[in-house]
């Protein structure tokens, strides 16, 4: 073996040393001494972690992708005050009664009641950043806890299994039961305190009507202070939706009937939900035909290729600065 190929196999592997490895220049010297440059030795390490934290982080900003009934987890974690849903679980714990809820007492992250089932929150107080872990935390410590057990809020281990983990996900969906108030929250049956029951009254009150629409998915009326609102919940990508909406926008074919009008659109989990105003006296019932053929002119307007007009562009621009602020 000559000499250059002595060196370099002397050079094939980081050294071995103790402590941690500066960051240097990726075409300097590699500072743990091995004679290779810092992006062919300890930096690949460096790059490899980066990368894999740049996967995590975007995994986190749609967490709930792939999972059946996407869209109405969201709806449930970001708009819906009072909803609950059956989720199936695999392996061990498959015959477990497990259920989806809004939110639960004192914003705990689940409860296992006395009846055995148990019942995990979307909308807590804390959270890692990544809910689909979440979630699998609490309901794994959940189903390893005794009945009558409130489980705290904690803070999951970061290679801890997600909730994808646990499910049936060969389902299209949830079957979501939206409740005009917290009486889910009482065993049917069961005594209240006089303390439990000024808490569910005081929850009531703060809750406002919602509905779920049945012509389309995971679209929710709903009545705040006096004003009413339908709040979509859409599965398309961002930018082939907004250009979707552009096109509807710029033809006057955004809006839901008379009195209504496409106000803008708000980003929860990774997901695009539009937002229309609607006059206050419009209930549910009557946003359902005009929310289907709406759905139907989205649809041809997703489904066109060509590029926007002018005019198609300057409705976009309008549309992208129309940032919603939930209230």
């Amino acid at each position: 073996m000559g000499k250059k190929s002595s060196r370099a196999a002397k050079a094939g592997a980081p050294k071995s040393v103790e402590g941690e490895i500066p960051v240097v220049g990726a075409r300097e010297a590699c500072p743990c001494g091995s004679g290779r440059r810092y992006k062919a030795c300890h930096g690949r390490e460096a790059s490899a972690a980066a990368q894999q934290q740049a996967a995590e982080v975007t995994a986190a900003k749609r967490p709930f992708e792939g999972l059946p009934g996407e869209t109405d987890i969201v709806a449930m974690r970001e708009l819906v005050p009072a909803a609950t849903a059956p989720l199936k679980l695999v392996g061990e714990h498959a015959d477990r009664k497990v259920t989806l809820a809004t939110v639960l007492p004192m914003a705990a992250p689940a409860v296992h009641r006395d009846t055995g089932e148990i019942m995990l929150a979307l909308q807590t107080l804390a959270t890692s950043g990544d809910p689909d872990r979440d979630l699998a935390d609490a309901l794994l410590r959940a189903l390893d806890s005794t009945p009558g057990t409130v489980v705290d809020s904690a803070t999951p281990a970061p290679d801890g299994p997600r909730l994808r983990d646990l499910l049936d996900t060969s389902g299209e969906g949830l079957d979501i039961t939206v409740h005009d108030d917290f009486g889910f929250w009482i065993i049917d049956g069961a005594d209240v305190s006089a303390e439990a029951q000024l808490s569910l009254e005081h929850a009531n009150a703060a809750a406002y009507p919602t509905k779920k629409l049945e012509s389309v998915p995971s679209a929710y009326w709903t009545r705040i202070r006096e004003k009413g609102h339908l709040r979509w919940v859409m599965p398309y990508e961002e930018e082939k939706l907004m250009d979707a909406l552009a096109r509807l926008h710029a033809a006057k074919q955004s809006a839901l009937g008379e009195g209504t009008r496409y106000v803008g659109a708000f980003r929860a989990c990774g997901l695009v939900v539009p937002v229309w105003d609607l006059p206050k006296e419009m209930e549910a019932s009557e946003i359902e035909k005009p929310a289907a053929e709406f759905a139907e002119r989205l649809a041809k307007a997703l489904a066109d290729e060509t590029p926007l007009t002018n005019e198609e562009r300057r409705a976009r621009a309008g549309l992208v600065s129309r940032q919603v602020t939930l209230r």
